[in-house]
């Protein structure tokens, strides 16, 4: 589920981590060195922040979601969304204010420090009204594997991470296909994709962003191929929307 603007979009799709359909190792190695600046929080202290205030991190770009040119919510200046993660958690930092340059800086990988203010939106934690600066540093994180996790109250401590789903069974969307262009069906080519997806008799919906992974990735193809009772391995970033709803960046068919 996007959020709306009224705003001059300048999109820029970027291939998240594994190229927004390669797979990834099993256990995410942390950086050799992972110290945080002085008066930076550890990812421990970020999570205990209450929600609207101001918080400042250190974490590594995992993948670029969209870059808006002239955003009427941060007036008119020009914001990026980005996904990052430190060796402890993950952040979404979203609407971050950046310049294009910048923004084309923000390799997978790049250290940079956030200063914003913790919120949340329908479940789902987020840093907004940010700035930040780039360091030394870089890491890119492998997927997490929280297949065991889906329906148990520890998945949510685990989000906005770059994780893995295996063994998943692909059912019906809802239209009598394996997915729908939006939530309802409403959308067409080039919109997000939705699919339902099972394991031990739960079904959960994960989501192909279309400004993170758009019709020319291999993982937006991959899904409008994708049959009612395959099985198949996911990869993506635990996003959250009125429950676990996550982005999905590679689909391998099993």
């Amino acid at each position: 589920m996007k959020k709306c603007f009224i705003a001059t979009l300048a999109l820029t799709l970027v291939l998240a981590l594994a190229g927004c359909g390669n797979g990834g190792s099993e256990e995410p190695a942390a950086p050799a060195q992972d110290e945080k600046s002085e008066g930076v929080m550890t990812y421990a202290e970020y999570e205990a922040a209450e929600l609207n205030t101001q918080v400042v991190i250190e974490a590594y770009v995992q993948a670029k979601q969209s870059w808006y040119q002239g955003n009427s919510n941060r007036e008119n200046k020009d914001t990026a969304t980005v996904y990052a993660q430190d060796k402890d958690g993950a952040y979404f930092l979203y609407d971050m204010e950046c310049s294009k340059e910048d923004y084309d800086k923000l390799t997978p990988g790049t250290k940079i420090k956030v200063t914003g203010y913790k919120a949340e939106w329908s479940g789902e934690v987020e840093i907004i009204e940010a700035t930040f600066e780039i360091m030394e540093g870089n890491y890119v994180a492998s997927a997490m594997d929280v297949t065991s996790l889906l329906g148990t109250d520890d998945l949510i401590k685990h989000q906005n991470k770059f994780v893995s789903f295996k063994g998943m069974t692909v059912e019906d969307a809802g239209n009598g296909s394996a997915f729908m262009y939006n939530w309802d069906g409403s959308g067409e080519e080039g919109s997000d994709l939705y699919f339902n997806v099972s394991l031990n008799g739960n079904t959960y919906t994960f989501t192909v962003e279309s400004y993170l992974c758009g019709t020319d990735t291999e993982v937006y193809q991959a899904v409008k191929a994708l049959e009612i009772g395959q099985t198949v391995d996911l990869e993506g970033f635990l996003y959250w929307y009125n429950g676990v709803n996550p982005h999905i960046t590679s689909v391998t068919v099993k």
